[in-house]
C-alpha cells in the first residue's frame, strides 16, 4: 500500500521535477563543490522519488541514534574533563591528543547544561539484508536539514491531498526543535545564527533556518565581545546581549584570538566569553575530536563504557592501522578495503583499494606505514540502491544512497522525523556526498497505524509561528541596513526604469536611435548603439552591464537573500517571480518572431514588485526595518526622476515619503549607507537643476547644504 501510494505521488512529482528544481535554484538551494581544483557553486539536484522509512524501521533507528549520540556527548564531556576513558585504557592517550579535532583551548570547559552535541548529523546506510550501518558521526556543524524541510513544502503544494490522506509523519517540527534546543542552553539573550557570509556554500540553510526559528542571522562584523560577554550591535549602534550562537563556521575560524589568527570570519574574544559561561555555542567548540574517523572506531566501546549497554546500531567493520595487528591486515587486504584519510571530510580522501593499480596500492601502503594514525580501513558494504529519475525522458536508474539523520539534544533528545537522503551522481558510484556532486531526495517517515490524531487547532500553531518570527524582527544590524539600502534602491530602479521605458519606447520607436540616446545618457548606459534593438538589449538584458534591468533584478534578489529571516520566503517569492519574468522577456527578445511579446512581461515584473512592497508594508516586520527599506526606495526614485528631468511637482510625493520614513525612526541615527547615499544625491541635484530639492533633502538629513 505504501509503495503503491509513493509510486503514485512520485509519478505526479516527476512532472514537477523541473519546476521544483527551478524553485530550489531561485531560492539559493545550492551547494559548493570542489572539482578539478576549483570551487563551483551549483544546484543541489533534487529527485522526486521519495525515500520511505517504515514506522518500525524508524523506531529502531530512533532508539539507536539516541543511544549513540548520548554516548558521544558523554565522551566529549569526559575527554575535556576527567578523561576516564583514557585512564581506563579504552582509548589510547596518544590517539586522542594527536587528533586535529582535539582543542586544548576548551579543556576544562563545561558548556551550558553540559551539552556538547546539540545537533548531530549521523550518516547511515542500509545493506541488502536491511541492516543499518553508521558510516560517520558529524558533530561539528552538520548541514542539510533545510533541504528536505524546504522541498517538502513544495511537494505539499504539488499534491496536498496525498499528505492529507496518508500517514507520513510531518517534518515541519525541525525549526521548533532547533529553537527549543537553542533556548534551553541560552545564557539569556538573543539567539543568533552566525554565518560567515553569503558566499558560503550552505548560506541558504543559514538564512532559511534563521527565518524558521526566529533567530537573528548575523555575520562576524555584527558581533563584538565586551567584558567576556557577546553583544550584537544594531544599525544604530545599540548593543543586544547574545545568549546563544548557532555557529556555522569551523572551530579554526571561530575566534582569531584563540585559534587561527589569520581568520577574518571569526569573532575576536568569543571563546573567552564561552569559557566564562556567558554564551552558549551550538555545537560546542572541540567536538571535532568525536568527528575524527579514527575515534569513530571506538564509539561502540563508548556505548558500553558510558551507558553500560550494547550498541543498537553498528559501525561499518573498521580497522585501525595505528594498531600493529590491524595494520598488517590492512596492508595484506589493501585491494579489498575502503581506505579513508581521517583528516578529510565530505567524501574527499576516500579510496577504494579495488580501483587502484598495483603501483598506486604500493604507494598507498607506504603512506599508511609512514603515517598509520592518519588512516582507517573499512570493509566495503554493499548497501542498497534506490530509483532516481534520470534524463529528460523521465526514465529511472539505480543509484547508491545514504541517510543523514538529525538528532537534536536539549532538555530532551529528539530524532527528526525526516532526514537528508543523498544519492550518487552516477550509477555504480559508492560516494554519495553532496560535495561530490550527488543529489538529494525527501525522506518520508511513516506513522504507526494507531497514531494519535494531529492537533489541527489553528490558534496555538499560528501563535507559535508568530512568536518565533517576532524574535528576529526587532534587530536590524549595520550590515543588514546596507543590504536593505541596496534592496530598496534596486527594486525601485527596476520598477521606475520599466515604467518610464515602456511608454517612452512606444512613443519614440519610430524616431530612430537618436531619440533614445538621452534615455541611455540619463541611466549611464552606453550611448554608441547603432539601432534600437541594441539599445533595448543594453537597457534590459545586458547581464554584463550593472546598469541593466536584468542586473538590477538579480542584485535586488541577492541582497534580499541576506534578509530572508526578516522578509520570509513568501515575500522572497515575488522577487523570484520578477527574475523569472525578466528571464522570460530576455528569451522572447532573442526570438525575432516573438520579440515584442516581452513588453507584456514588463507589466508582470512591475506587479511583482508592487506585491513585494505591499507585502512588506503589511508584514509584522519591525517598523525600523520597513522604514530603512522604503527610505532607500525613495532615494532611488528621486535620483531617477531628476535624471529623467521631470518637473519638481513629481518630486513632492517622494520627498514627503522620505521625510515621513526618516521621522518614523525617531531619535535613531540613519545608517551610514543611507545617509551617504542621500548626501551623494544632494551633491548632484544642483548640477541637474534641482537646487530646491537639494535644500529639502538636506533638511531631511538634518545637515547643512552640501
Amino acid at each position: 500500500m505504501v509503495d503503491t501510494s509513493a509510486e503514485h505521488l512520485a509519478t505526479n512529482l516527476v512532472g514537477y521535477q523541473t519546476a521544483i528544481n527551478r524553485e530550489l535554484a531561485r531560492n539559493g538551494v545550492r551547494f559548493g563543490v570542489y572539482k578539478d581544483g576549483t570551487y563551483q557553486d551549483r544546484l543541489f539536484p533534487y529527485d522526486p522519488i521519495p525515500r520511505i522509512l517504515t514506522s518500525d524501521d524508524f523506531d529502531l533507528l530512533e532508539a539507536g541514534l539516541k543511544q549513540r549520540v548520548g554516548a558521544l556527548n558523554a565522551f566529549l564531556r569526559d575527554i575535556y574533563s576527567d578523561k576516564r576513558i583514557i585512564h581506563d585504557g579504552v582509548i589510547p592517550e596518544e590517539f586522542v591528543y594527536s587528533s586535529s579535532g582535539y582543542l586544548p583551548q576548551v579543556n576544562g570547559v563545561t558548556p551550558p547544561a553540559g551539552i556538547y552535541t546539540h545537533i548531530a548529523g549521523e550518516d547511515l546506510v542500509q545493506d541488502n539484508d536491511g541492516r543499518w550501518w553508521v558510516l560517520e558521526d558529524n558533530l561539528r556543524i552538520p548541514s542539510g536539514a533545510s533541504y528536505p524541510l524546504f522541498v517538502r513544502d513544495i511537494e505539499r503544494h504539488a499534491d496536498p491531498r496525498f499528505f492529507r490522506d496518508h500517514s507520513i509523519r510531518d517534518n515541519r517540527d525541525y525549526p521548533r526543535l532547533l529553537r527549543k534546543t537553542m533556548d534551553f542552553v541560552s545564557t539569556q539573550g538573543v539567539a543568533v545564527i552566525l554565518s560567515p557570509g553569503r558566499l558560503n556554500s550552505a548560506f541558504f540553510e543559514h538564512a532559511y533556518l534563521a527565518e524558521k526559528t526566529g533567530a537573528t542571522l548575523a555575520f562576524p562584523e555584527d558581533l563584538e565581545v565586551v567584558n567576556n560577554k557577546v553583544y550584537l550591535r544594531d544599525y544604530a549602534g545599540n548593543p543586544h546581549r547574545v545568549g546563544v550562537i548557532y555557529r556555522r563556521l569551523s572551530d579554526e575560524y571561530l575566534d582569531p584570538f584563540a585559534f587561527n589568527p589569520q581568520s577574518v570570519i571569526g569573532v575576536p574574544g568569543v571563546l573567552a566569553a564561552y569559557r566564562s559561561g556567558n554564551v552558549a555555542i551550538v555545537n560546542a567548540p572541540g567536538n571535532g575530536i568525536a568527528d575524527d574517523k579514527g575515534i569513530y572506531y571506538f564509539v561502540p566501546e563508548m556505548v558500553r563504557y558510558y551507558l553500560h549497554e550494547e550498541p543498537l546500531l553498528h559501525n561499518a567493520p573498521t580497522y585501525l592501522p595505528y594498531f600493529k595487528t590491524d595494520r598488517k591486515l590492512v596492508l595484506d587486504r589493501l585491494g579489498e578495503l575502503v581506505i579513508k584519510d581521517v583528516s578529510e571530510a565530505g567524501g574527499y580522501g576516500v579510496v577504494f583499494g579495488s580501483s587502484l593499480s598495483a603501483t598506486e596500492r604500493a604507494s598507498l601502503a607506504e603512506r599508511i606505514t609512514a603515517e598509520p594514525r592518519r588512516f582507517i580501513a573499512q570493509e566495503v558494504i554493499n548497501f542498497r540502491d534506490i530509483a532516481v529519475v534520470d534524463g529528460k525522458e523521465g526514465k529511472t536508474s539505480l543509484r547508491k544512497y545514504d541517510l543523514r539523520a538529525f538528532v537534536l539534544t536539549g532538555a530532551h533528545t529528539h530524532v527528526w522525523y525526516s532526514g537528508l537522503t543523498r544519492y550518487s551522481s552516477v550509477p555504480g558510484e559508492m560516494i554519495v556526498n553532496s560535495s561530490q556532486g550527488g543529489g538529494f531526495k525527501d525522506t518520508w517517515v511513516l506513522a504507526p497505524e494507531n497514531r494519535a490524531t494531529r492537533d489541527t487547532t489553528p490558534g496555538p500553531v499560528l501563535g507559535e509561528a508568530l512568536h518565533l518570527r517576532s524574535h528576529a524582527l526587532s534587530l536590524v544590524t549595520a550590515s543588514k541596513a546596507d543590504y536593505l539600502y541596496w534592496l530598496g534602491r534596486y527594486t525601485e530602479r527596476v520598477y521606475t526604469t520599466l515604467n518610464f521605458f515602456v511608454p517612452y519606447y512606444d512613443r519614440m520607436m519610430d524616431a530612430g536611435p537618436d531619440a533614445f540616446r538621452p534615455l541611455a545618457h540619463a541611466l549611464d548606459l552606453p550611448e554608441n548603439f547603432d539601432n534600437l534593438d541594441e539599445m533595448v538589449h543594453n537597457l534590459l538584458y545586458n547581464e554584463q552591464d550593472p546598469g541593466s534591468v536584468i542586473s538590477a533584478v538579480r542584485a535586488a534578489f541577492n541582497n534580499a537573500t541576506i534578509l530572508r529571516p526578516e522578509l520570509g520566503t513568501r515575500l522572497m517569492q515575488y522577487l523570484e517571480l520578477a527574475m523569472a519574468h525578466i528571464e522570460d522577456a530576455a528569451r522572447h527578445n532573442e526570438n525575432t518572431s516573438d520579440r515584442y511579446s516581452d513588453l507584456f512581461d514588463y507589466r508582470d515584473i512591475s506587479d511583482d514588485l508592487l506585491a513585494f512592497w505591499g507585502g512588506i508594508e503589511n508584514s509584522p516586520a519591525d517598523p525600523a526595518f520597513k522604514a530603512l527599506l522604503f527610505l532607500s526606495k525613495y532615494v532611488e526614485r528621486i535620483d531617477l526622476y531628476t535624471r529623467f528631468a521631470l518637473s519638481e511637482d513629481y518630486l513632492d510625493a517622494p520627498l514627503r515619503k522620505l521625510a515621513t520614513y526618516t521621522t518614523s525612526l525617531a531619535t535613531a541615527t540613519l545608517p551610514e549607507s543611507i545617509a551617504e547615499g542621500m548626501r551623494q544625491l544632494a551633491s548632484e541635484l544642483p548640477l541637474r537643476g534641482y537646487t530646491a530639492v537639494e535644500d529639502h533633502l538636506c533638511q531631511i538629513l538634518g545637515e547643512p547644504g552640501v
